[in-house]
């Protein structure tokens, strides 16, 4: 069984076909300005040269059939005809209190979405475009999946994704936290319970997810109980260029000193804060790091908020908890940054919690945890595209 899996962006186009019998890539890739000049698809197929093509993409559906056309070339596909791809996977940022797991796509289940693109108004209608092109590429005989985001958090109780404000703005517009990167938290949480040779459902598990957007969720049996993001993915720690919790009443005084509109101040805290805003330096970690390393005081407080919010996380999700088993750290900063994960620990021990030093240097899935310490500390490598693919695959079967 052959998986398409499908990321859908507003101008761009994340994709792998995916063996569910080996469970290997067989090719990836990426769509990049469509809709927009100087449109390129990049394919790269596992075990051939990298192949990148420079053509217009008015539309996704365009995009699409640049992609299914590369994976059946002669020279550069995988696949003999697109008959051999058995369903298509949509990774959907927004499900709402509508979807709880992943779901066959049906118009009924495209009505839902649109109704939850009032919640992700970036994301939502990009991932409706993408279920759209492969119908009118591929036909609607193709089983499509959609894997959330959001789902995996939609087992937190009231207690933990309800805000503070008069009950009748969730009754009336389900406002409340929601909780995003579940298909990453969800994954990890696994790997970590394989790992440990120990059921899921015996365990206490936090998953740290760092990377330009972050998040860390507290696994509990196999089902998250809180997530640092809320309503959307820009609540909860700071981020690469996200602020992450402010006191709620800046917003209103910078919104009447500077006269900013809605959308300004929006824009301010999604696009220019974060560890960018506080360092004026970059978003990029490995761009901070250096000029930590330089002596850019702005760079190294970045970094130091970052590790810091990371460990306050940590602590209050042990309490939720009631203890850990594991801590697992994933996604592009989680995995490839010892400096950031030994920052997030540090000092914990108090806790029962130490990593080997020497073995955090080390990349890949790997076990830091210090000998004397009680919490295992993990680090596991993401894969949104599998877990989609695996949720497809049962689905259609």
């Amino acid at each position: 069984m052959k998986i398409f899996v499908i990321n859908a962006g507003s101008s761009s186009l994340k994709y792998q076909l995916i063996d569910m019998n080996t469970e290997k890539v067989m090719a990836k890739g990426l769509c990049e300005r469509i809709g927009i000049e100087g449109s390129k698809l990049t394919h790269k197929p596992a075990g051939k040269d990298e192949y990148v093509v420079e053509s217009p993409m008015p539309t996704h559906t365009a995009g699409i059939k640049l992609v299914l056309d590369a994976l059946c070339d002669e020279k550069h596909g995988v696949i003999s005809s697109l008959s051999d791809i058995t369903a298509v996977g949509h990774r959907v940022v927004h499900g709402g209190e509508m979807f709880s797991k992943s779901t066959l796509i049906t118009e009924e289940v495209k009505k839902a979405l649109e109704v939850c693109s009032e919640f992700a108004p970036l994301h939502n209608p990009a991932n409706l475009i993408g279920i759209n092109a492969i119908e009118e590429a591929m036909g609607k005989d193709i089983p499509q999946v959609g894997v959330f985001d959001t789902a995996f958090h939609q087992t937190m109780p009231a207690k933990a994704f309800m805000y503070g404000i008069p009950y009748k703005y969730y009754e009336n517009d389900k406002i409340r936290r929601y909780g995003f990167h579940g298909t990453s938290h969800r994954f990890v949480s696994a790997e970590a319970a394989k790992l440990l040779g120990k059921p899921i459902e015996e365990l206490n598990i936090i998953t740290v997810h760092l990377g330009n957007g972050s998040s860390v969720a507290a696994v509990k049996g196999g089902k998250c109980i809180d997530t640092s993001m809320g309503f959307t993915p820009l609540a909860g720690m700071l981020m690469g260029t996200r602020c992450g919790c402010v006191d709620p009443a800046i917003i209103p005084i910078l919104m009447d000193k500077y006269n900013l509109s809605t959308k300004e101040i929006n824009n301010i805290m999604n696009k220019e804060s974060g560890v960018y805003g506080i360092s004026g330096v970059s978003s990029d970690f490995r761009d901070l790091a250096t000029a930590a390393d330089e002596g850019n005081a702005r760079a190294q407080l970045a970094l130091d908020m970052f590790m810091y919010q990371t460990k306050s996380y940590i602590a209050s999700y042990a309490a939720a908890m009631g203890g850990v088993d594991a801590i697992v750290f994933t996604a592009g900063v989680g995995e490839n940054s010892p400096d950031v994960r030994e920052g997030a620990i540090e000092g914990m021990e108090f806790m029962g919690i130490k990593m080997d030093k020497e073995k955090n240097k080390v990349r890949g899935t790997v076990d830091i945890t210090a000998p004397e310490s009680k919490t295992k500390v993990l680090v596991i490598p993401t894969n949104e595209e599998l877990m989609i693919a695996k949720d497809t695959k049962d689905l259609v079967k």
